[in-house]
């Protein structure tokens, strides 16, 4: 009985699905012929128009248009055509006098030249130095940087300000809202954003507070990680003053930037401890990129007061010797030589605001020049020479004895990765 029951319960079920399939049926022919569909081509008015017979007669065609149909028929369509692309090499540039240090201003695009391997380059793009800036504040925020700068001011205060200060008095006098933007990365044992691109005063006040509360964590400073970090990106730590719940995030770099004036701060000792990239492989991302470093270097009160009493090479418990110090200065002179910028060992607490206001100086006159590279040139990575002369007066001769223009010294060609 039960068996009899089921077997009229699923013929009742099937029943109505067939039901509901035929319905759906009809209602798509139904909709077939109610609704017209877009065409690739227009449609032919059903009546002529204007003198256009209804049955017109064909005409005999033309030698042209047989020639025409000829080709057409034997003509080779290519799926793909050859497309010629170009790139464009940014090449930021600062000139000033060289005796007096004074800015000179009103250049026009005639006055520069490029050169690539000594191969005169058209400019394509110039813009004078009218734009705001786009900056990261990068600083050594380590024990061993808070240590130095300790000895240095012999105890008197806490040895972090010597890298709090120029973060502070930068970010408070030379960041104009609304049109510049800061953000800034502090680091020891890896790099910590501490800020996003910001032009709030308000948020900036908060990552100097955020400093002057806290101490720092760790001995080691890993600065190689921090630059690669600042100019191509990669995961990080989320944003301090976010407040994310994720412990980390991907961090775009300052080459994603579209900004037209973009800049690194660099407030370091020069150490690194050990980081994921070596030496050769940063002064690489550097030299790519094509931003400018502005550096300044700490611990050289510590240097004047201490350097003949320290020993050469490193202790044992891993305090730095004279010649590990001396490289860390050498390293950072080479970062703002070869990104376009320039290295300032700042001594005392006085020098800073003339430091710092040459370094906003020098940011705001840059000029933006630009030549093309076709995509031709082979992919392999390679190095090309850069130059940039000026004619001041326009007479022909180039200004190279009395003129420092400075710039971004390299380019380096994509290189197509290996399959």
């Amino acid at each position: 009985m039960m068996k009899k029951h089921r077997q009229s319960k699923t013929t009742s079920r099937n029943f109505f699905r067939y039901v509901f399939t035929a319905a759906l049926v009809f209602c798509f022919v139904i909709g077939m012929n109610t609704f017209s569909f877009p065409q690739s081509k227009p449609q032919r008015p059903d009546t002529p128009k204007g003198n256009q017979k209804k049955n017109q007669r064909s005409e005999p065609k033309t030698e042209d248009q047989r020639k025409r149909e000829e080709e057409e028929r034997n003509a080779v369509i290519e799926d793909d055509p050859v497309k010629i692309e170009t790139a464009v090499v940014n090449v930021d540039t600062v000139v000033y006098n060289k005796k007096s240090g004074q800015i000179i201003t009103g250049l026009k695009k005639e006055n520069f030249a490029i050169f690539e391997n000594g191969v005169k380059k058209e400019i394509s793009n110039f813009s004078t130095p009218d734009a705001p800036i786009t900056i990261t504040v990068v600083v050594d925020f380590s024990r061993r940087a808070a240590q130095l700068g300790y000895l240095g001011q012999r105890g008197y205060e806490s040895g972090k300000f010597e890298m709090i200060r120029p973060v502070a008095y930068f970010l408070t006098k030379f960041i104009r809202p609304p049109d510049d933007y800061a953000s800034v990365i502090a680091y020891d044992m890896r790099p910590t954003p501490l800020t996003d691109f910001t032009n709030d005063p308000k948020r900036l006040n908060e990552v100097i507070n955020l400093l002057a509360r806290n101490s720092p964590a760790f001995t080691d400073s890993n600065m190689f990680d921090a630059i690669k970090l600042t100019l191509v990106g990669g995961k990080a730590d989320s944003v301090v003053l976010e407040n994310s719940k994720q412990e980390k995030m991907d961090y775009a770099g300052m080459v994603s930037l579209k900004a037209k004036r973009r800049a690194v701060l660099l407030v370091a000792t020069g150490l690194d401890s050990m980081s994921r990239i070596n030496y050769g492989e940063v002064r690489k991302i550097i030299q790519q990129a094509g931003i400018p470093i502005y550096v300044i270097g700490t611990g050289e009160m510590f240097m004047k007061l201490y350097e003949d009493r320290i020993d050469a090479v490193d202790t044992i418990s891993g305090f730095p010797g004279r010649l590990t110090l001396l490289q860390a200065r050498n390293t950072l002179q080479t970062f703002a030589n070869e990104s376009g910028g320039v290295y300032y060992p700042v001594t005392f607490e006085s020098e800073l605001p003339a430091t710092l206001s040459n370094i906003n100086t020098l940011l705001r006159n840059q000029y933006s020049l630009a030549y093309e590279i076709e995509e031709a040139r082979p992919r392999d990575g390679k190095k090309y020479k850069i130059e940039v002369k000026v004619d001041q007066d326009g007479d022909g001769v180039y200004e190279e004895k009395t003129l420092v223009i400075q710039h971004r010294p390299f380019y380096f060609a994509p290189k197509d990765e290996k399959k």
